[in-house]
């Protein structure tokens, strides 16, 4: 009798479970300040709050097609309707239900690095092969490199993805760099979890009238503040929706996140909030450890910054073991670039900030 393990198709053999260390222990301690993991730290506003309440009296009902906030999320960018929308459980489902649809066993997936993890372990799944190609260090910040992109296509490569602004680096790629590789024809999926931040008019969905192969990928987690009910969603071409959508398990998105979307939508004041808040959070954090001699800070677009402390003479795991003890959780950033100062921070509240930035002029001694 074969063991179980024969079974398995051989690229998922050895794959483990992902597991967020991070917000485990963040749960386990409720006292930690989450400053980790991109999340709002602005809770759901009353109209959403009042959606949840009101739908989770509903919650005995099989949700709809989504529909309604499809329509929404369809007029909100600007397209002919709901047919150019696919809802997902978060932006993570899109991604395994889009590398689900293009990548098999052997087929290549280019990615821009350092970047979201996600698109490694959904690649990885479906049997596909990941060609990372790094940002460019040069001058103390990390650039765009659509040219070395261009330059790993291969004839085995069925998709492109990049982070738009790039997850943890901050920055935007230039808007002609998008036109050039969409013009290649290979899927290209942009990433844009983060573009709310710095508005829509950063938005690269214009690309997906003219390009059948421009896939958009967005997510409520971030400006909107509603990482905890899962609600991500696509944008492309009605024919690449149709195809896509077949991948969808029924009722992927349940009723109460679905019309809580609905309301985040409407709610424009809402959003407003946490964008102006996010946005005077990046401005407090450079100005305050802009001075620290040897740091750098990454200006960014989203709701998160990375530093680099090298030239500090001090490591960044230190440093995020320091805040640790000092009741901060932050995210690791591995070393890159021959540099071994790297770390980053999700934008707290006003509290949260204020304690971050005591913790890192008592590290580094600024």
């Amino acid at each position: 009798m074969k063991k179980m393990q024969e079974y398995y198709v051989p690229w998922m053999k050895g794959q483990e479970m992902y597991i967020s260390s991070h917000i485990e222990l963040a749960w386990k301690s409720p006292a930690l300040k989450r400053m980790m993991s991109n999340e709002n730290p602005l809770p759901p506003s009353a109209k959403v709050e009042a959606a949840i309440q009101k739908y989770g009296r509903m919650a005995n009902r099989y949700p709809d097609q989504g529909l309604m906030v499809r329509a929404k999320i369809a007029e909100i960018n600007g397209l002919a309707g709901p047919e150019n929308v696919m809802l997902g459980n978060g932006s993570s489902e899109i991604y395994d239900m889009i590398w689900r649809s293009l990548i098999g066993p052997g087929d290549e997936l280019i990615q821009h690095t350092p970047c979201f993890g996600i698109y490694k372990l959904r690649c990885l799944v479906v049997g596909g092969k990941l060609v990372s190609v790094p940002m460019v260090y040069k001058d103390g910040q990390l650039h765009f490199d659509p040219q070395a992109v261009l330059g790993a296509i291969t004839p085995k490569t069925k998709a492109i993805v990049i982070a738009n602004p790039n997850n943890p680096t901050g920055n935007f790629m230039d808007a002609e760099a998008f036109v050039t590789i969409a013009e290649k024809g290979l899927p290209f999926i942009v990433d844009e979890a983060y573009v709310e931040f710095a508005g829509l008019g950063k938005s690269q969905v214009a690309l997906t009238k003219k390009y059948e192969n421009v896939i958009i990928t967005r997510t409520l987690s971030k400006a909107y503040g509603l990482a905890g009910l899962r609600f991500g969603y696509c944008l492309a071409a009605k024919p690449v929706i149709d195809q896509l959508a077949a991948t969808l398990i029924p009722w992927n998105v349940g009723t109460i996140p679905m019309w809580a979307a609905l309301a985040a939508f409407e709610d424009t004041d809402g959003l407003k909030t946490r964008v102006e808040h996010n946005n005077m959070s990046i401005e407090m954090f450079e100005e305050q450890l802009g001075t620290i001699k040897g740091l750098q800070v990454f200006h960014s677009y989203g709701n998160y910054m990375l530093f680099d402390g090298t030239d500090t003479g001090k490591k960044g795991k230190d440093l995020i073991d320091f805040a640790l003890k000092k009741g901060i959780i932050l995210r690791g950033q591995e070393d890159m670039y021959g540099r071994d100062g790297w770390w980053r921070l999700t934008i707290g509240s006003q509290e949260e900030n204020d304690l971050m930035v005591k913790v890192a002029r008592e590290f580094y001694g600024g």
